[in-house]
């Protein structure tokens, strides 16, 4: 179904390190490896393999901002503490999932820093060049390449699927508070579709920016942990094993490769849908 030309970018999200806090922006460039400044910066234990909020889950309440030299970190119960942009000359070995590359490393004093404010020994790492580390090559082009966000550069939700959602978890536990958008990290939230419209989807357009939506985004426990107290329960998988589970995991967004990096996007552009296929299939994802 043709989504009507009132369909809008409703919000921009950053979140400078990987699994903690996100900021709202009103704008937003596109560079070839996700919105500028978004999941540069990441944790990893004394072996180098990332360290997140799925393990971690007090990482939700650091709240990091970039400076024109690199971070500042706050956080509850600690100081501020700056952080200056490591140089790329030491860098040190790290895994995200299944990528192997190099990022460079931030002093103890930053390690220590995170220790106290959500308890367990970690190293801050930045990605100096995100050209390291390319995309699936199953669902994405041999020259794509991410940040440290989990898979793809950018990822899509809409408001109408959120709502769509809210209403099977609130029909089950009447008394919780709306679900908020903030479970799912997304970096774009756009309106006036369909709900789960979005599965369809191929090539869209927001504002100058031109997207290939590339596959679903299969969610995990992440999105059980409460955005403003970490405290993990059991919503909202449990509803969306209800009615988006496919292939053994639940599905909420979709992820995106920039085709136009170097565009910004602006709050309240235009969604226009290029390229979509018949509804009904679910979520693009991995054959089995």
């Amino acid at each position: 179904m043709p989504i009507p030309p009132s369909a809008r970018l409703t919000s921009i999200h950053r979140f400078p390190v990987k699994s903690c806090r996100g900021e709202s922006l009103e704008s937003a460039v596109v560079e070839p490896w996700g919105l500028a400044g978004d999941r540069r910066w990441m944790l990893v234990d004394d072996d180098g393999v990332v360290v997140t909020a799925r393990t971690l889950n007090r990482l939700v309440l650091v709240h990091p901002e970039l400076t024109a030299t690199g971070l500042r970190l706050t956080a509850p119960g600690v100081p501020a503490l700056d952080v200056p942009m490591p140089g790329p000359a030491e860098q040190v070995p790290v895994r995200v999932w299944r990528s192997e590359l190099t990022a460079a490393a931030t002093g103890p004093e930053v390690g220590a820093w995170f220790g106290e404010a959500v308890g367990a020994a970690v190293r801050l790492v930045h990605l100096d060049d995100p050209t390291r580390r390319p995309t699936n090559p199953d669902f994405s082009g041999p020259h794509d390449r991410v940040s440290f966000a989990d898979g793809y550069p950018l990822l899509l939700a809409t408001e109408e699927s959120l709502a769509a959602l809210d209403a099977v978890v609130r029909a089950r536990s009447p008394e919780r508070e709306p679900l908020p958008m903030a479970r799912f990290r997304p970096n774009v939230v756009v309106s006036g579709a369909e709900p789960w419209a979005e599965d369809d989807w191929r090539r869209i357009r927001i504002g100058d920016a031109v997207f290939r939506a590339v596959k679903g985004c299969d969610r995990c426990v992440m999105t059980t942990i409460d955005p403003d107290t970490a405290v993990r329960e059991k919503e909202p998988i449990a509803s969306l094993a209800r009615v988006r589970r496919w292939d053994g995991a639940t599905w909420f967004g979709v992820n995106l490769v920039p085709d136009t990096p170097g565009a910004t996007l602006r709050v309240g552009d235009p969604l226009e849908v290029l390229e979509a296929v018949p509804p009904g299939g679910g979520p693009v994802r991995p054959a089995r």
